[in-house]
């Protein structure tokens, strides 16, 4: 019998605590819960102990449990730790590594798998403290569910509501389910990710548009695969995800510098919006005068077109095409003067760059896939266990 330790937040959605326990029970999980302070002005702990048919857990100071380190035993017995209501002040402490209540104690001394199910305002959900917090825990290996659409308890429309319990026990069983087979264990796998910034003067610079969110998603999921995965980024500021081996740069010559120090790889996703250009940097700020300075650019590296020639050519090389017209035949076009073996083409003329979804177009020697428009982190992984059917083909 698999064990869910789950931990009701101090939110309105915490009535639903009592569907997911019923919806546990009958499929035959054992569930004991924990509750926050706050949560006991939603939800009452006879409530959930009468569903639960175990004690429920309320407080760190609790002389008993705590002679017996409690928190750690609850922590240590579950075989999932899931947190439904996760309010935003919850996801905070979490974030933070906080251990000021029973709640924020147990998670920070478990090393089991956690699950996370987020319900609060939309514009609690929509903050980029939150958005910062979220990164911040999937980047630690925290699942966090994506929460709901629609009316709030506030009024208001939009993302934000606790997922449903039934949704929520779907995500439990996936989480619970045996392990996929690592299918990239064994190999390395290069991937760029984010702009480079390319110096004017000490306060100016060139750079290309990138907020660096779909490279740091391709090196998660090909790490959840298994894969040694080495990730050079350009200056963006989002976590090192769980597992990356991580190489921070900020010119195009220092990623291509850096791409060559870190071969030989058996794959290369070249996802970084390299700047094509550079100038020659003034030490100075350059002061603005009657007369316009003049720039005398000069080409950056072509990183994949250097890689795709290399000795240390990988054996799938993949690179990016970032297109605002003609995004097919462009794309095309790159893959072969290029010398690639694959070009992911995306459209980045509405709010790809920076936003959450992308819609990609997968060219290769065979054709072009169009992928219809998903989360950035769906495309990762659609991709990666692409890359692991090549990797296994060419075995």
């Amino acid at each position: 019998m698999k064990r869910i330790l789950l931990i009701v937040g101090g939110g309105i959605a915490a009535y639903k605590a009592a569907e997911l326990i019923r919806l546990l029970k009958t499929r035959g999980y054992a569930v004991r819960c924990v509750m926050t302070e706050a949560a006991h002005h939603f939800v009452t702990p006879m409530t959930l102990a009468a569903l639960s048919e175990d004690k429920v857990y309320t407080t760190l100071w609790d002389l008993k449990d705590e002679a017996e380190m409690g928190h750690i035993q609850l922590s240590r017995e579950a075989d999932l730790i899931v947190v439904a209501p996760a309010t935003a002040d919850l996801m905070a402490r979490m974030t933070a590594g906080l251990a000021n209540d029973l709640a924020t104690t147990l998670l920070l001394a478990t090393d089991k798998p956690v699950l996370v199910a987020p319900a609060m305002n939309v514009r609690m959900w929509g903050h980029a403290a939150t958005a910062r917090n979220v990164a911040q825990l999937r980047a630690d290996g925290v699942t966090v569910m994506t929460p709901d659409e629609g009316i709030m308890a506030c009024g208001e429309y939009g993302p934000g509501r606790l997922p449903e319990p039934p949704a929520i026990v779907a995500a439990i069983e996936a989480t619970l389910a045996p392990a996929p087979p690592k299918r990239l264990a064994g190999r390395h796998v290069l991937v760029t990710a984010g702009p480079t910034h390319e110096p004017i003067d000490p306060v100016r610079y060139i750079a290309n548009r990138s907020s660096g969110k779909q490279g740091f998603a391709i090196a998660a999921a090909l790490a959840r695969l298994g894969a040694r995965v080495t990730l050079v980024a350009g200056p963006v500021m989002l976590p090192t995800p769980h597992g990356v081996d991580r190489i921070d740069v900020e010119t195009a010559r220092e990623m291509a510098d850096a791409v060559d120090r870190v071969l030989p790889a058996d794959a290369a996703v070249m996802v970084a919006a390299v700047a094509d250009w550079h100038v020659e940097p003034s030490q100075q700020k350059i002061k603005k005068g009657d007369a316009t300075p003049t720039l005398t650019l000069a080409e950056n590296p072509d990183i994949l077109a250097t890689l795709a020639r290399s000795p240390h050519r990988p054996r799938l090389l993949i690179g990016f095409a970032a297109e605002t017209e003609r995004v097919i035949e462009h794309a095309v076009a790159k893959r072969v003067r290029k010398t690639a073996d694959w070009i992911v083409a995306n459209d980045v003329s509405g709010d790809v760059m920076g936003g959450a979804d992308n819609s990609v177009h997968l060219v290769t020697e065979a054709g072009v896939e169009s992928w219809e428009r998903l989360p950035k982190d769906a495309v990762a992984a659609r991709l990666a266990e692409r890359i692991a059917d090549a990797l296994e083909a060419a075995s």
